[in-house]
């Protein structure tokens, strides 16, 4: 036996599949001559590869592993014969220098999962407060039912590729300084599926899904608010070939309410008043989400005073408990007085001795740099 192809790759004679290609890929890093020009770096490159070729070949190592010359019939004489005739992948070179491209070579599967989806609905503001129930109209792709997602026609089935034999690419033997370099690329006739579909399914054209509308019953729970998603697993696209669906989202979009405004959990209203009746006291009714309230107001009460309403919000959307329902006072000043109301007023006035009133100043409102400014001042 010339040479030692183990001794070549610095590996033992009952190394695995995998330390031999790992030994290769080591050696072809530091001996390709893209890396490395020298003439005797160019012989050892010469000699790792046809050492490669037979120790990766089960066939070939066999005949080796019995005393003989796999290389001889090709007429390479050894590793010497490399630019004679010696072949190997052109996938093993690039791995060595780059990694393996973590790609699962042969034919892909006609059978993929389906995208997501999504639909918007419409609630309203009762509804994201204690939660409900709601039907919706999904138009997605769903299994073609005449070919159960096979895409073939009824009575007959998709065939081996008799291009590239079920393999799913083709491959191509060229010459170049290196020797034979082989590449490979998809299979124009079968897309690279490895098989062809000769007679396709009238009602999908094939791809195993037909687009239909249907009914879902989808439970919104308490607490969900503009912008919040509902997830239903398996409930989106069927993937081509009938594979498997993917996830529907339903987004909540709340209506405006006429009376509250929902920030987080907690609902706001304001409560417009006469100066009577904020000076004397009152009850006013308020429609709730939980029915009629009385609203009590104290006499005395100022213009922008809030009044809250405990557990009269929304309910949280994890965890227990609900918002509160902040009522905001607007004290209204009359604008127009006949004499008579007027006289009153003065007399009033003159009562509580606010005839000539000095006022009470205090700095005005900051604007939103201002304040931002004071923030990072400290004050």
């Amino acid at each position: 036996m010339a040479t030692d192809y183990y001794a070549v790759l610095g590996v033992r004679r009952d190394a695995s599949q995998d330390e031999i290609k790992k030994a290769f890929r080591r050696l072809a890093r530091e001996l390709h001559p893209d890396v490395n020009p020298d003439p005797k770096t160019q012989e050892r490159f010469k000699e790792i590869n046809a050492a490669y070729e037979v120790l990766s070949d089960p066939n070939k190592r066999q005949v080796y592993d019995l005393g003989g010359d796999p290389l001889s019939a090709t007429g390479a004489g050894g590793a010497g014969g490399f630019g004679q005739g010696a072949g190997f992948g052109f996938s093993d070179i690039m791995d060595a220098f780059f990694g393996a491209a973590g790609g699962q070579r042969g034919p892909r599967s006609r059978t993929r999962r389906g995208q997501d989806a999504m639909i918007r609905i419409d609630i309203d503001l009762e509804e994201a407060a204690f939660g409900t129930t709601k039907d919706i109209q999904v138009d997605t792709a769903v299994r073609c039912n005449t070919c159960n997602g096979e895409g073939a026609a009824p009575g007959t089935s998709a065939q081996t590729c008799d291009m590239c034999r079920g393999r799913g690419e083709i491959s191509q033997v060229t010459r170049s300084f290196l020797g034979q370099v082989m590449t490979s690329r998809p299979c124009p006739q079968c897309q690279g599926f490895g098989t062809v579909v000769p007679t396709p399914c009238p009602e999908c054209a094939g791809d195993g899904r037909v687009r239909a509308r249907r009914t879902l019953t989808v439970k919104i729970p308490a607490g969900v608010d503009t912008g919040t998603r509902i997830q239903l697993a398996g409930e989106g696209e069927i993937g081509p070939g009938g594979g498997q669906a993917g996830d529907l989202y339903v987004e909540i979009s709340e209506n405006p309410h006429q009376i509250f405004q929902r920030r987080g959990d907690d609902l706001h209203c304001t409560v417009t008043l006469p100066m009577t009746a904020a000076s004397l006291g009152t009850k006013v009714p308020l429609e709730t989400l939980d029915g009629m309230a009385e609203i009590d107001i104290r006499p005395g009460t100022q213009s922008g005073q809030s009044i809250p309403l405990h557990g009269r919000g929304i309910t949280h959307l994890r965890g227990g408990g609900r918002g509160d329902l902040i009522v905001h006072v607007e004290v209204l000043t009359p604008g127009k007085l006949d004499p008579e109301q007027e006289e009153l007023m003065r007399r009033l006035a003159k009562l509580r001795g606010e005839e000539r009133p000095s006022g009470q100043f205090a700095p005005g409102q900051q604007g939103l740099f201002s304040r931002l400014k004071d923030a990072f001042n400290g004050r």
